[in-house]
Order: C-alpha cells, then structure tokens, then sequence
C-alpha cells in the first residue's frame, strides 16, 4: 500500500487526512475510495478538469503525463507546474502529498445553466 496525504480542502475534507491505497491506483479512485469526495465530471475519463489536484510531494514518481492530460491541464484553474488530473495519475510505490484546488472549473456546479 502507498500513503497519500491529502491536505485539508475546506469542503472535501477540512481536517486533511492520510490514506493508503494499492500501486496501480488512480489517485482520483484512492480520494474516492476513502471518501474523499473529489469531483470528477467526467466520469474520469480524461475530457475535464475536475479532479484536478496539485502533488505537493512525489510528483516525480509518477508516470508522465500523456498529450491530452497535459492539454486539458493548461485549462483548469489554479495550474502549478506539478499538476496533474487525479484521474490519469496512477500511485506507484512512493508515497504522495496532494492539494486538492480550492475552486474547479465545473460550470454546473458554478450554477450556469445549459441551453
């Protein structure tokens, strides 16, 4: 098992907490899996931004980054160079800190309707 510490996010989980997940996990399914309730629009298929979180510490034991991840990266709010979607990032055996963004960018959330 790999230990993420996710630091505290006023809604999703103000306390900030420590989990372990299995290698080979999403970093998206792990929060979810612990309750951490992390939006992911998309149904964690790689066209949003939502589950967007910024790595804190063991970004580099990550695998890279695919084309368009890093395409719909340069969208989602509150970019830092060590960002990635929670969706795509697959824990390793390192273990990780992540910061989940204040704000995302989900315009059903934001209250803007569809027409």
């Amino acid at each position: 098992m790999t230990q993420i510490i996710i630091l505290p996010h006023v809604e999703l989980c103000p306390d900030g907490a420590v989990i372990d997940v299995p290698p080979g996990t999403s970093i998206c399914d792990g929060l979810l899996g612990n309750d951490i309730d992390i939006e992911h629009a998309c149904e964690k298929s790689c066209a949003c931004t939502t589950c967007h979180v910024v790595v804190r510490e063991g970004f580099n034991s990550l695998a890279a980054a695919e084309e368009i991840e890093e395409d719909l990266l340069d969208k989602a709010w509150g970019l830092e160079p060590n960002s990635r979607l929670s969706c795509q990032a697959l824990v390793g055996k390192t273990p990780l800190v992540i910061e989940i963004p204040k704000y995302t960018i989900n315009m059903v959330k934001e209250g803007h309707s569809k027409k």
